[in-house]
């Protein structure tokens, strides 16, 4: 694991905002503070992942890489702490890439971040039939009622599963929308990197 920044490290104190922390399970919470990290980061970013491992165990096993992140002892009962990966190769499809993918013990779950242009149900009946995956990009990227969004996706070895979405045209913590089934396709993906 790699350690950069995540979103309460010593370069981002503030906790996430959104739902309210303390009611939200520790995958929930995960799942909003890397959606925060990566809004401050701004728009047209990479895809980018994340291990989640448990904080008490990473205090206790990996005390030199938890100061580095920011953690203190008392900060990790029941909490998941995201671990920044090395960037993703340029290039390579996400499914590609994420299917060369295999965790460490320590790690309980992962996340992801990418950014998309989605359509409303509404103006998916009039895709052109036909079209292949850069031609249906070029559709949709050229579309008036396309949508920028941000997806934050996050995975655990259970089968556990929490989202996030936020739209560029209403980029703020009160905007974001969370649930466990909101990008399906992502969080089967990424569950597959703990297959056996």
């Amino acid at each position: 694991m790699s350690a950069s920044s995540v979103p309460n490290g010593p370069d981002n104190p503030e906790p996430a905002a959104g739902p309210d922390p303390i009611a939200a399970g520790p995958l929930t919470r995960a799942v909003l503070e890397i959606d925060e990290y990566a809004a401050t980061l701004g728009w047209d970013q990479p895809a980018r992942l994340f291990a989640l491992v448990d904080t008490e165990r990473l205090l206790s096993e990996e005390p030199e890489l938890a100061a580095q992140l920011g953690l203190e002892s008392g900060d990790g009962s029941g909490t998941l702490t995201p671990v920044e990966q090395d960037e993703l190769p340029a290039g390579t499809p996400l499914d590609e890439f994420l299917g060369t993918i295999a965790w460490p013990g320590a790690v309980s779950g992962c996340a992801m971040t990418v950014e998309r242009l989605m359509l409303p149900p509404s103006a998916e009946e009039s895709v052109p039939e036909g079209l292949d995956g850069e031609q249906l990009t070029r559709w949709v990227a050229g579309h008036p009622d396309r949508q920028e969004v941000r997806m934050t996706v996050a995975v655990l070895r259970d089968g556990s599963r929490e989202s996030a979405l936020r739209l560029r045209e209403k980029d703020s913590p009160t905007e974001v929308l969370t649930g466990a089934g909101l990008v399906p396709g992502l969080a089967e993906a990424l569950s597959a990197t703990f297959a056996e």
